[in-house]
């Protein structure tokens, strides 16, 4: 069990949760006008979790999980709001999943493919950002395609654009947005990844890392408004 005194030790030490959020990832956040906020369900789950432990929370926006990763050296934050990922569980401890997000491909309109099966041809070319989780997914299992790392989600957006690849990968609800703005492309039906969505803590915050897995075990079936 966990000591709860201990949790607010060690992700709210000044009184504030610091919660680090993927802001490519509209599926789980995004600003609203209207509110002048942001909302999604991890706004929402991060509220949950200041106000379970009463402490303040800060909301900490970045351009990527890689963005976030990056910064985490840097004390910049206190939980993250990340997909779980194996290959740094030296650094990190991952939360069940309380979601799970999907990706796709954005396509030229006259592109021939329909599914995620036949995009995996030879000789296509797939823009993908290097650190996203949905790109590691494609490297285990892409069988003839060719993957093209790129520095972020909007990166491989113009590599498509700029007819340098012939699919870009990303985040479903993140294609559907870019397909709005940019003419002559389509988002392809169906999903080649399913990502579940974890609350990350830095390694040493072992109170706190016992603590979001019984959160999310309770939040299961729990009536959070945004969650799609």
């Amino acid at each position: 069990m966990f000591n709860l005194e201990q949790v607010r030790s060690e992700i709210a030490p000044a009184g504030t949760v610091r919660a680090a959020v993927n802001m490519s990832n509209a599926a789980l956040i995004r600003w609203d006008e209207d509110a002048g906020a942001l909302v999604g369900p991890s706004a929402e789950i991060a509220d949950r979790i200041a106000h379970e432990l009463d402490r303040g929370l800060s909301l900490i926006q970045y351009g990527s999980a890689a963005d976030i990763l990056s910064a985490a050296d840097g004390g910049e934050w206190d939980i993250a709001f990340i997909a779980s990922d194996p290959s740094r569980t030296d650094r990190f401890s991952f939360s069940p999943p309380y979601i799970s997000v999907e990706a796709t491909y954005l396509l030229p309109e006259g592109s021939p493919y329909r599914t995620a099966e036949e995009v995996d041809c030879n000789g296509i070319r797939i823009a993908s950002a290097r650190s996203a989780a949905y790109t590691k997914q494609l490297e285990r299992t892409l069988k003839r395609a060719t993957v093209l790392h790129v520095d972020s989600p909007a990166a491989a957006l113009d590599c498509l654009a700029e007819r340098e690849c012939d699919a870009a990968a990303g985040l479903t609800e993140f294609l559907v947005n870019a397909s709005e703005r940019m003419e002559g492309f389509r988002v392809l039906d169906g999903v080649f990844s399913r990502i579940p969505q974890t609350i990350a803590v830095h390694k040493r915050a072992t109170n706190a890392s016992l603590f979001f897995a019984d959160f999310v075990r309770r939040l299961d079936g729990a009536d959070v408004g945004s969650l799609p």
